[in-house]
């Protein structure tokens, strides 16, 4: 028996000494960054989602601004360098293409943060066509408007969670975009659904009941059958809805139209590009201005001069839009100090040399770009709400903002993402006074920005 044990004991200690090294045994290559990579599989991901500012920190201090990990299901290298984040942002032709986590690739499909060469410029072209600037300017300005107008109605002396109606907001004005007359029930029961999609994508991909992954895939099995039962009751119809659908069922892409498959993918895909980006920002927009009393007066100074112009049911124009310039500053500055958007995703095509470590061919690089947002010397003071100061001449276009994304994936809706966010400000804000009740002592940052307990503000019309 002890002979036994005297075998046994040190095999048992060597394998689960290679089980806790197994990333490490794996995925070892000379000239890699430094780094650790944690559990099989889970690696670091628990920290990564948990404490994530806290975990780039430490990380960066230990082993500097382009370190190893292994998160979300695959080995990773974090670059939290500006100059490092925009060349890989800047260089996809040079083996560095989108590389999302396997949770959204398979929760949401073919979307365009996730292709790239010929298929994304494709993808590209027909999403500006649809919610670009010139989309916005012929098309969309008079539709976010008449929403926004009828869905701010109302809410005197009511309080309200903000989180749930900015999400409810940025859902159902997108969806109205897409199909303009779907009954409320459709909405509500699409919208769902589309929830536990959405929540999914940055998750662990690990396929059992209980997870948030296995509820992302299992709303995206009941997502499908019901944009094609909504394709299938467009065609039995005669008549046109002027919507974007419409628009996507005509389109012709190489000389063939648009099959059901490609436009449910990019359905999902523009539900899916300003839904969290819009409500968070619109969110914590008003939660600042509350905070900042002189900022919130000036806001009401301005969209009042643009109200005062109009007769009672007179919409808002391009022109005004346009001229809403601290409101665009306050929104670029929510973004900012927010980081509603952390990073971005590349994968490596090959082994590529990055700052003179190898990364090897299918490791994902996450381009952290929100410590960028606080870089002192890119932003005075910069825990500071000061929207003031993207007013400055060329701050919104240097060359490590990337609040939207970089170079050609520069993000095709943010005029209507801006536009959204602007109009809901101009109509909160001259109809209401609000202030906060309960709820309100926690935010996170982290993957998502949120208020786990809601934020609930108690509003007076004036």
């Amino acid at each position: 028996m002890l002979a036994v044990l005297y075998y046994v004991v040190p095999l048992m200690f060597c394998t689960f000494f290679a089980v806790l090294k197994w990333n490490k045994i794996r995925y070892s290559k000379k000239g890699m960054p430094p780094g650790s990579l944690g559990l099989p599989f889970i690696g670091e991901t628990l920290k990564f989602l948990t404490r994530g500012p806290e975990f780039m920190k430490g990380r960066q201090s230990r082993y500097g601004s382009l370190f190893k990990t292994h998160a979300l299901g695959s080995p990773m290298v974090v670059s939290m360098d500006p100059d490092t984040n925009r060349y890989i942002l800047m260089n996809e032709g040079k083996g560095l293409v989108p590389g999302y986590p396997d949770s959204m690739r398979n929760i949401l499909g073919t979307n365009i943060a996730e292709v790239h060469g010929a298929v994304h410029k494709r993808i590209r072209g027909s999403l500006l066509s649809l919610i670009g600037p010139v989309a916005v300017k012929d098309r969309l300005v008079p539709e976010v408007d008449e929403f926004m107008r009828s869905y701010l109605d109302n809410w005197d002396g009511k309080i309200i969670d903000l989180q749930e109606k900015t999400v409810e907001m940025s859902f159902c004005i997108s969806l109205k975009a897409v199909v303009a007359d779907e009954a409320n029930s459709f909405i509500e029961s699409f919208k769902a659904t589309f929830d536990k999609m959405a929540v999914a994508t940055i998750s662990l991909p690990i396929n059992i009941p209980g997870t948030n992954y296995y509820r992302g895939l299992k709303a995206r099995e009941k997502a499908i059958p019901m944009l094609r039962e909504l394709l299938a009751k467009r065609r039995a119809s005669s008549a046109t809805h002027g919507d974007i659908l419409d628009h996507l069922m005509k389109t012709e892409d190489g000389g063939h139209k648009l099959d059901d498959e490609e436009i449910i993918e990019q359905i999902i895909t523009i539900m899916y590009s300003g839904y969290e980006t819009v409500s968070t920002t619109t969110m914590m927009a008003i939660k600042y201005l509350y905070d900042n009393p002189s900022i919130l007066q000036e806001i009401w100074e301005e969209h009042f001069a643009i109200q005062q112009k109009k007769m009672p049911n007179e919409h808002i124009t391009w022109d005004d839009y346009k001229n809403m310039n601290l409101t665009r500053a306050v929104i670029l500055e929510t973004m900012r100090l927010a980081s509603v958007v952390a990073g971005v995703m590349r994968r490596t095509t090959n082994d590529i040399e990055l700052n003179g470590f190898t990364i090897p061919k299918g490791w994902r690089v996450y381009v952290y770009t929100r410590e960028t947002n606080f870089d002192p010397i890119l932003y005075q003071e910069p825990f500071t709400f000061n929207p003031w100061r993207w007013l400055q001449k060329g701050l919104e276009s240097h060359n490590h903002n990337m609040l939207f994304g970089a170079g050609g994936r520069v993000c095709p809706g943010k005029e209507w993402g801006m536009l959204k966010v602007s109009l809901f400000i101009h109509y909160f804000v001259t109809r209401y006074r609000w202030e906060e009740v309960k709820g309100n002592k926690k935010l996170e940052n982290f993957p998502r920005v949120l208020a786990p307990d809601g934020l609930h503000i108690k509003i007076t019309k004036y």
